[in-house]
């Protein structure tokens, strides 16, 4: 045998080294082989359908397509009828919905079906544009510009052809327009009689397009432009939406386009409005429920709606995680028909960031304001210069208000905690900026970031804060909210205070909004709150789905949100009225064996309820709450 020469070597490598798979080739094969093997991973299409000839891949689909094999392992149905029937719709989910028996019933109520939908989700081609980093923001970057901020980070490649800006709720669907692979613009199939749906952007305006690594600062440039000043909203090239949520379809919002300002680059300055000329919402007096991660989801604030909540806000949504078109993060963001009055709170750490996440949220979702969170104390949020963190850097806190407010011409509201370091307060010092920087409202959590929810809110300090507000801001105060007693002698102590934010004390008993509203002590059964549970997880069935995905999805937020209301201490069993959202109850017998049953802070009992509502769990099923409480003392389920 002879010796293997240089160049065969090499040879020999090169080929081996083509063959070499990706590192996640192997995964997605295996993966996809398991699905294939499972007859539970049945093909949507034929799922819905009922038919194996509606998948048009055929015997090339990575899915399932047998259905005797898939009714042979299918769980059994659940008690009750299909979620979607109740609203008058088809059920999308098919042969996998956990109700299918019920699908061919008649549904049993002598009233109409109220309408019921959600908006403000993530079209496929805007998604597919914000992946491959071709969506514009050009409020953002010309306003960036006037405040002297340049961009830092440019390594990104620019398209040689022109970039597109797209709006969602432009589009009717995938049928109206397709995706050019050899540049990247989309084209309109539809009626060319119709204006066209694509604003193309000339080249001048795309200098700054690309998103800016949100993880390197940016840099103060020279600029002669008076700070203060903000964009007009005119000839900007985007479309606008009315902004007027009743009566709103649900694919197609009322819309009005301008062709004048189809391909327009220039922005006229003459024409910006005044900040104060922007639409305000009045937060006077109106029950407000916070954002809250994880629990203060789509269905959560539906039933926060039925029980007396007049604004209502989406958890918390991370700009960097919208810009790069995460469908989970902009999950965050759907809006139900229900709430009149919405916004959504994001999170970001650099103006760039976030002028161009509240630009895109402004043009593709229907919200009526913007919250810009700066008082989050994640250590994960707060590493990466954000939340708690932009409260130790007031230059930089005026650079996000004022590139934000004047991006986009919805109010944009900020929440904040009294400080950082305990003991170190200094929102007061900076409240009277905060109105001059662009914010409508401003709510005061009272409580520092190094404090976190131990000890009680220093609503003393919020007074404070508020009295010394311009009358253009609004101020809200947050914390420790658990009755109606406590809202009046908040409202009472300073009536410049504009309203007040329900935060834990909705998460431990929603019920507390109607206790304002009609100013009572409601000693709710244990039957009453069952209810509101089976409402909860009937919503949840409608957001989630009704298919066996969706019904574990729905079980694990319900566990969640119970690991917050075995807090709550029923009214006739309280020595002292009304309770404190400190207190941590001892172990007590209920007036029956489901109020006992709620008050356990065992996540056995808690999983026990969850099947009483959505059957047995699957095998080798464990839970253990996301955000632990000092009343749960045991994580491995009892």
């Amino acid at each position: 045998m002879q010796p293997m020469t240089t160049s065969t070597r090499r040879r020999t490598l090169l080929r081996t080294s083509s063959k070499r798979k990706s590192p996640g080739a192997s995964s997605r094969e295996s993966g996809n082989s398991q699905e294939q093997k499972s007859a539970l991973h049945i093909c949507p299409e034929v799922a819905k359908s009922g038919n194996v000839d509606a998948c048009r891949y055929n015997n090339n689909c990575r899915f399932s397509h047998d259905l005797d094999g898939f009714f042979a392992q299918k769980p059994a149905d659940l008690e009750g009828s299909c979620p979607f029937l109740s609203v008058g719709e088809p059920c999308p989910y098919g042969i996998t919905c956990r109700f299918s028996g019920t699908h061919n019933k008649p549904v049993e109520s002598q009233n109409p079906p109220e309408k019921s939908f959600e908006i403000n989700s993530l079209k496929k081609d805007l998604q597919k544009l914000l992946w491959k980093n071709k969506v514009s923001f050009p409020k953002a970057n010309a306003q960036l510009k006037l405040l002297g901020l340049a961009g830092g980070n440019k390594t990104k490649a620019m398209p040689d052809v022109n970039q597109v800006e797209i709006h969602s709720e432009s589009l009717n669907g995938p049928d109206n327009l397709h995706l050019d692979d050899d540049n990247g613009v989309l084209c309109s199939s539809a009626n060319e009689a119709e204006p066209a749906l694509i604003t193309c952007t000339e080249k001048d305006c795309l200098e700054d397009a690309s998103v800016i690594d949100p993880s390197r600062p940016l840099k103060k440039a020279k600029s002669s432009v008076d700070e203060g000043r903000c964009l007009a909203d005119n000839n900007s090239g985007t479309y606008h939406m009315d902004k007027d949520f009743k009566g709103i379809n649900a694919q197609n919002g009322p819309q009005e386009i301008s062709t004048d300002s189809l391909c327009s680059s220039k922005v006229d300055l003459s024409l910006k409005p005044h900040p104060r000329e922007r639409k305000l919402i009045d937060f006077r007096g109106k029950l407000y429920l916070a954002p809250l991660t994880t629990v203060g989801n789509l269905p959560f604030r539906r039933i926060c709606k039925a029980l007396g909540a007049d604004i209502t806000c989406g958890e918390m949504a991370m700009c960097t995680n919208l810009l790069q078109g995460h469908a989970s993060e902009w999950a965050l963001l759907r809006r139900h028909s229900s709430e009149d009055v919405f916004g959504v709170q994001i999170c970001g750490a650099y103006p760039d960031t976030i002028a161009r996440a509240v630009e895109l949220i402004d043009r593709e979702c229907l919200v009526d304001f913007i919250d810009i969170n700066m008082g989050c104390p994640i250590d994960i949020v707060v590493n990466k210069g954000a939340g708690s963190c932009l409260l130790t850097k007031p230059m930089r806190m005026k650079s996000v208000i004022q590139a934000a407010s004047c991006t986009i011409n919805i109010p944009l509201t900020i929440k904040v905690r009294t400080g950082y370091f305990e003991g170190r307060n200094r929102i007061d010092s900076l409240i009277s900026d905060i109105s001059d920087w662009g914010a409508s409202a401003l709510t005061i959590h009272g409580r520092s970031r190094q404090q976190r929810y131990s000890k009680l809110a220093d609503w003393d300090y919020i007074y404070q804060c508020a009295r010394k507000a311009p009358d253009a801001l609004q101020v809200l105060g947050n914390g420790d909210i658990f009755s109606y007693l406590d809202w009046n002698k908040h409202s009472a102590d300073c009536p410049e205070l504009s309203s007040c934010m329900i935060a834990r004390g909705a998460l431990i008993k929603p019920w507390l909004l109607t206790e304002i509203k009609e100013q009572r002590h409601w000693d709710i059964s244990s039957e009453e709150r069952f209810n509101i549970l089976k409402d909860f997880v009937r919503f949840g069935l409608e957001h989630w789905g009704s298919d066996m995905k969706g019904v574990e999805t729905t079980r694990h937020f319900l566990l969640e949100w119970l690991s917050y209301t075995c807090r709550y201490i029923p009214v006739g069993l309280l020595d002292v009225i009304p309770q404190r959202v400190n207190w941590r109850p001892p172990c007590y017998h209920g007036r029956n064996d489901l109020e006992t049953m709620m008050a356990s802070d065992s996540a056995a009992d808690w999983i026990r309820i969850s099947e009483m509502l959505l059957g047995k769990v699957p095998e080798g099923f464990t839970f253990a709450p996301k955000h632990k409480s000092n009343a749960y003392d045991r994580a491995e389920n009892g």
